[in-house]
């Protein structure tokens, strides 16, 4: 087995464990998330200054902002492995605002993308990013209205981030998205998986990779298409790797993570095991890759992937313990 790859999970085992019995109110799902974080980075979770990131947050927003909410570890650990997270910080507060004005409704989707924004241009650029993001968005709504809501705002951020143009990206986002419709069941994910193949080859061969690790993977009794899962399948299909290879390894991983201490069947779903082991999986292929642009742009890809679906996790959960605590 790949050392690196095999590294990198322990290191996120470890930190998942380190992190555990910190941050009593917060979700263990949003621990692991910033243990994955720390360990994509190659480093020991660092709960002190992640605690000092999370202080700077609340002494710098009001009680109900939402940069409070479900994903606020997540923010203070991105910010801890920053140079400078209080100047990234208040960049992010500055993006925030402007995401803010171009209509954007508040939620824990926007918080991240200001974030991903601040952290991934420069500041002569923000509003420019911004009304990209906006015009994918836009675009993304006017072709599936009911598809489309806040947990594409880190998506449309990736897009505006990118340098797609923006009619041909949202044409061909269409395209990707009539083509997978009838393979894959998630009508929302499948548009989440058009949006990261958009950032691939213009041909259809992306489409035909990603079938293809769904079905290698579905033989081995592993599957990678559902609701959390699929986009990540988009990473794995843009890499420059054989599918039999790349099988291979998530086999060997899901197993060996799942003997970790915190990770057996009844702490943590398949889906969310599946999402960390291919997200492993693919950020070590990704950072092999010669091509630095290529590099770059599927590894800071592959970053936002996770917090998106670890967010849409975090919100499925919230919601069905609203709706438990409002029936009692």
């Amino acid at each position: 087995m790949n050392y690196t790859r095999q590294s990198k999970l322990n290191l996120f085992a470890d930190n998942a464990q380190l992190i555990k019995k910190e941050f009593t109110w917060h979700s263990i799902l949003a621990k692991r998330l910033a243990a994955l974080l720390y360990a994509q980075a190659g480093k020991s979770v660092d709960c002190d200054a992640i605690r000092q990131c999370h202080v700077m947050i609340k002494q710098n927003t009001g009680v109900f902002s939402t940069f409070r909410g479900n994903m606020a570890l997540c923010i203070a650990a991105l910010l801890s492995l920053s140079s400078n997270p209080q100047v990234v910080f208040s960049k992010t507060l500055k993006v925030y605002d402007l995401l803010k004005s171009e209509k954007f409704r508040a939620s824990d989707y926007l918080a991240v993308a200001a974030y991903q924004i601040a952290a991934q241009s420069d500041t002569s650029d923000y509003r420019k990013v911004v009304a990209r993001t906006r015009s994918f968005y836009d675009g993304m709504k006017a072709q599936h209205f009911f598809y489309t809501g806040q947990d594409d705002y880190i998506f449309a951020a990736m897009l505006g981030l990118s340098d797609l143009d923006v009619t041909t990206g949202t044409e061909r986002i269409e395209q990707l998205y009539s083509r997978l419709k009838s393979e894959f069941w998630a009508k929302n994910s499948i548009q989440a998986l058009a949006q990261v193949l958009v950032l691939g080859k213009s041909d259809d061969s992306a489409v035909d990779r990603v079938l293809a690790l769904r079905d290698a993977l579905r033989a081995q009794k592993i599957k990678l298409d559902k609701a959390y899962t699929l986009p990540i399948l988009g990473i794995l299909a843009l890499l420059p790797v054989g599918v039999d290879t790349i099988v291979r390894d998530i086999c060997v991983l899901k197993d060996v993570l799942r003997e970790k201490t915190g990770f057996g069947l009844l702490s943590v779903t398949s889906q969310e095991l599946l999402l960390y082991v291919a997200s492993i999986v693919a950020s070590e292929y990704a950072e092999s890759i010669k091509d630095e642009v290529l590099t770059a742009t599927l590894s800071t890809s592959i970053t936002n992937i996770i917090i998106a679906q670890q967010a849409a996790m975090l919100a499925a959960i919230s919601a069905s313990s609203a709706a438990a605590a409002s029936s009692s």
